[in-house]
């Protein structure tokens, strides 16, 4: 395939891909987009010019709207046809191609939009679904020899999360405050997070309503699932370690979530499919899948101080999953509980067995024993006021290339 727009041969954002998300068109108009290269389209008109118009069941212009949610609740025959429809649009020699007014009037360059967050997101669940992650934090702060406690390998383990602060990227973050215990003290202290962290996530959004007492399985799952971003749980160490027996973190996780503006669909992605691990001891009958569920998405972190430049701090894959998406929500849902559109579910942390796969700094400085060194020299142990934190991902197979482009988010001081 060959689109008639030209963009670079590393784009995220090829023929083959086609995401959707929201942005704002010039000064005020708001309305869902996809994006080429370097070109976002602005689908709502191009639904007006007509030529969205033979997709059955997409009967009004449901791209005039702040989030994504009423165009993903439509269902996958709908999703995937609009999907479709405009990459033989962008195609060369497409009638799209030919038409200057609405070409002129449906695409913008990138300087000349905001993105917003793709979805209204009701409820978030974050998982804890890498198993060289899980081992990690275990060997730090418990046995090492029994790194994993006895329920991981048999369910995926996860927790409800915040939906209120989860920000599309670019969104400033604020230093969180909470108590703390220092090693040395009897009683814990109030003060601004010491050992502010990201978490390396990937997160996948769900595209319909189900009533209390209905479950999903987990072949069943991928119909539900309309696709997915990038995702930086940032996280407060100190806070979280102090807080979370017996029921978990808390202020530690819920002061902000950043997201990719982009969702890319899982069609887009069927090409990059591949085995999941291995799983023993063998999983209950509701929790077995058939096929390849685990997706070959390369991952990526870098760290810039304020003025400085990007340093890359992590090199992950988001196939290392232990625990994939259809076991996530099958296992979310088993025991009734109801999802919404627009849900989100994240990964949980994504580390790889090597160090420099790891997806925090709690395990690449490993609790601040090694401290990273930046291009410029400078040193972290945990990120610092007005650090930002890039994180890009993208698949690449036989010269297919796409991608999710990038969540930024950087660290103001604590106020």
């Amino acid at each position: 395939m060959k689109s008639f727009v030209n963009y670079a041969e590393n784009s995220d954002f090829s023929i083959h891909n086609i995401p959707f998300g929201v942005a704002v068109f010039g000064q005020e108009y708001i309305a869902c987009a996809t994006r080429i290269g370097d070109i976002v389209i602005d689908i709502a008109t191009l639904y007006d010019f007509g030529y969205l118009n033979e997709i059955e069941g997409l009967d009004d212009n449901v791209f005039e709207a702040y989030t994504l949610n009423e165009f993903i609740e439509l269902g996958k025959p709908v999703t995937n046809a609009v999907r479709l429809k405009i990459q033989e649009l962008l195609l060369e020699g497409s009638a799209l191609s030919g038409d200057t007014k609405s070409v002129d009037e449906c695409f913008y360059t990138l300087n000349q939009v905001k993105m917003m967050m793709p979805v209204h997101v009701p409820n978030y669940t974050d998982f804890y679904s890498s198993i060289e992650h899980a081992t990690n934090v275990g060997k730090m702060f418990r046995d090492p020899a029994n790194a994993l406690l006895p329920n991981w390998k048999h369910l995926p383990v996860g927790y409800h999360g915040r939906a209120s602060s989860i920000v599309v990227s670019g969104t400033d973050i604020i230093r969180p405050k909470g108590q703390t215990k220092p090693a040395d003290a009897d009683f814990p202290v109030f003060g601004a997070c010491k050992q502010l962290d990201f978490e390396l996530e990937m997160a996948f959004i769900v595209n319909k309503n189900t009533e209390m007492g209905e479950s999903i399985s987990t072949a069943d799952a991928e119909d539900a699932i309309f696709g997915m971003v990038i995702f930086n749980d940032w996280s407060a160490r100190d806070i979280q370690s102090w807080e979370y027996v017996p029921l978990g973190p808390f202020l530690a996780k819920n002061f902000g979530s950043s997201v990719s503006p982009w969702v890319v669909t899982l069609e887009a992605l069927d090409s990059f499919r591949t085995a999941s691990p291995v799983q023993e001891p063998e999983v209950l009958d509701y929790l077995k899948f058939e096929g390849d569920k685990n997706f070959d998405i390369n991952l990526e972190v870098y760290l810039q101080p304020e003025n400085g430049t990007e340093t890359l701090i992590s090199e992950s894959n988001y196939k290392f999953m232990y625990w994939n998406m259809t076991q996530q929500l099958a296992h979310h849902t088993v025991n009734g509980c109801n999802v919404e559109v627009g849900d989100l579910y994240a990964s949980g942390t994504i580390s790889g067995e090597n160090p420099n796969s790891f997806g925090s700094m709690l395990e690449l400085t490993w609790r601040g024993q090694n401290p990273l060194k930046l291009n410029d020299g400078q040193e972290r142990k945990f990120i610092e006021d007005n650090d930002t934190v890039i994180m890009r991902g993208f698949a690449e197979k036989n010269g297919i290339r796409l991608g999710f482009g990038e969540v930024t988010g950087k660290i103001l001081p604590a106020v």
